[in-house]
């Protein structure tokens, strides 16, 4: 499925990006799936994931479950 039907104004960035725009992951609500990308590239190619996966691995990472470098997320 190409990201492309999805507006520009759908994709939502991390709020844990920096604010010169570096290292930033964005996201975008399209019906059942979820598109993940790089804010640096967002012409680039991007994951295609179902809400389901994507709520769950939020889930994993708020519990600690999953690892990062960035701290907590709310």
């Amino acid at each position: 499925m190409a990201l492309d039907v999805a507006a520009e104004r759908m994709w939502k960035k991390s709020s844990y990006s920096d604010s010169q725009g570096g290292s930033c992951v964005e996201m975008a609500n399209l019906a059942s799936r979820v598109g993940i990308r790089d804010s640096k590239n967002k012409r680039g190619p991007a994951l295609l994931v179902t809400a389901t996966a994507w709520t769950a691995f939020v889930g994993l990472v708020q519990s600690g479950q999953v690892g990062c470098d960035w701290g907590d997320i709310d």
